[in-house]
């Protein structure tokens, strides 16, 4: 199955005004004045956000940095002298100064803004009134998942609820609590819209489930556990269910299953350029064979999987193995390493030489296993531990793992969190749990994490001095 919805925007859709942090200028943009006129102005223009979520900002090199090696689960990977500054994310000796500091800042601003210009502008349209309506909210979906990113990463940051009527994006850095609320708002708002499922024609645009799985998640993060329990038990009423084939989940057969709640759809067009596929696959394929070699398993993610865990095989891929799918994985390169991500691996017979390896893959930000996982934490927090065994066990099952043995809500929560990183391993999900459950100064501490600094990562400096001032920057740096 491949793929349908692939629409670009040709154009970046960025608004004229003052060259501020926020207003970052895409090339070959279009002004707001010339755009934005017809019913498909607003087409091109959600798909412009949609194209983000493939972009090397949001799936390449600066998403990696800043949840994947700051983990205990994910390394660096590649040679020793190949790109040595992400080393600085491993053992948090990056600076304001950081290029991926910068780099992620500035990419996930890009995408609010491209947000922002349908929520502001669409509206304006004379067009179907339902599908400008649907438009608006998945723009506020997208901008929800964007905001969620910057907050859990840099904490409290400015609020734009649409363009600023007099182009003015100086402002002062919201609380956290406000962002959440802002959040929050958006994601309540958009799934009393969206539809709860699209033709084949519109497979990757978020659906209902989608905003009430990524409200879920923001709940938990919230520590708003009854609103969490509440929203998920909503999703999971939907009719999602585990993919019984953990291999099969994450191979581009499994895309679009039951168990996608919100998915990047990714292809290989070369008439559109790198905006149809991503490079999430190749910058983490096996060096010199599929891909770059980056962002590898750790031995300490080896050795976290129980004994009997299939997963612990679908997860790492080893030098010497010969794949399900019938790919040699080579072996003996000094240069190469000898663990990788398997959940990214495309099979070499479904590669197209037209494009980079894997930019057919699609790239899962929410799986129904996860909503399972909130589920269970939410409800074990709120003293019902019969639900929270209860979910905990579906994952587990899938897993080839029989009931988990933990009964107190103490023992309880243990074994989610345990579950959490083993089910979730290398899906950009370890850091901000380690921080989010107050396990990162006890789990990252041997990497030189510092608390009450590193649970966020800074402002950069340019950010700061375009804020003239009113921007304060994060504890220690």
């Amino acid at each position: 199955m491949k793929k349908i919805f692939l629409a670009i925007s040709l154009v970046s859709l960025m608004a004229s005004c003052s060259e501020d942090f926020v207003d970052i200028k895409d090339e070959g943009r279009t002004e707001v004045s010339d755009f934005f006129t017809t019913q498909d102005d607003a087409m091109r223009a959600t798909s412009a956000i949609y194209s983000f979520l493939r972009s090397w900002e949001n799936t390449g090199f600066p998403a990696q940095f800043v949840y994947g090696v700051t983990g205990d689960d994910v390394e660096k990977g590649s040679n020793p002298g190949d790109a040595a500054f992400i080393n600085a994310y491993d053992n948090f000796t990056f600076t304001v100064s950081d290029d991926g500091v910068r780099g992620y800042w500035i990419g996930q601003w890009q995408a609010v803004n491209r947000a922002n210009q349908v929520i502001t502008n669409v509206p304006k349209i004379e067009m179907d009134t339902t599908l400008k309506n649907r438009l608006v909210a998945e723009a506020r979906v997208l901008r929800a998942y964007f905001y969620f990113n910057l907050v859990r990463i840099y904490g409290g940051v400015p609020i734009f609820d649409g363009l600023p009527a007099d182009g003015n994006y100086l402002k002062a850095r919201n609380s956290k609590e406000e962002v959440y609320k802002f959040i929050v708002a958006d994601l309540i708002a958009a799934s009393e819209v969206l539809p709860q499922t699209y033709p084949a024609s519109d497979l990757g645009r978020v659906t209902k489930g989608g905003a009430l799985g990524l409200l879920s998640k923001v709940y938990l993060y919230m520590k708003d556990y009854q609103k969490a329990y509440d929203t998920s038990n909503q999703v999971i009423a939907m009719g999602y269910s585990l993919d019984p084939d953990f291999n099969h989940l994450f191979r581009p057969a499994g895309e679009f299953g039951t168990e996608s709640v919100f998915e990047v759809n990714c292809g290989c067009d070369p008439s559109l350029g790198k905006d149809a596929g991503s490079q999430y696959a190749e910058v983490q394929g096996v060096r010199d064979q599929f891909g770059w070699g980056f962002f590898t398993p750790t031995t300490a993610l080896e050795n976290a999987f129980e004994p009997g865990d299939i997963r612990k095989e679908l997860t790492i891929l080893r030098e010497g193995e010969t794949t399900l799918e019938g790919d040699l994985v080579k072996k003996g390169d000094p240069n190469a390493g000898n663990m990788w991500n398997q959940k990214v691996y495309v099979p070499r017979s479904l590669n197209n030489s037209s494009c980079g390896y894997g930019s057919i893959q699609n790239v899962r930000i929410l799986r129904f296993a996860d909503i399972l996982l909130i589920n269970a934490e939410a409800a074990n927090e709120l003293g019902n531990t019969s639900a929270a065994i209860l979910n905990i066990n579906k994952v587990r099952f899938r897993a080839n793992l029989g009931n988990t043995t933990a009964s107190t809500q103490a023992a309880l929560r243990t074994a989610i969190w345990q579950e959490r990183r083993v089910e979730l391993a290398m899906e950009n999900d370890r850091f901000p749990d380690l921080v989010r459950t107050g396990q990162a100064a006890a789990v990252l501490g041997p990497k030189g994490f510092t608390p009450g600094k590193n649970e966020l990562f800074p402002i950069p400096l340019d950010a700061m001095n375009a804020s003239n001032g009113l921007f304060v920057q994060n504890p220690g740096y």
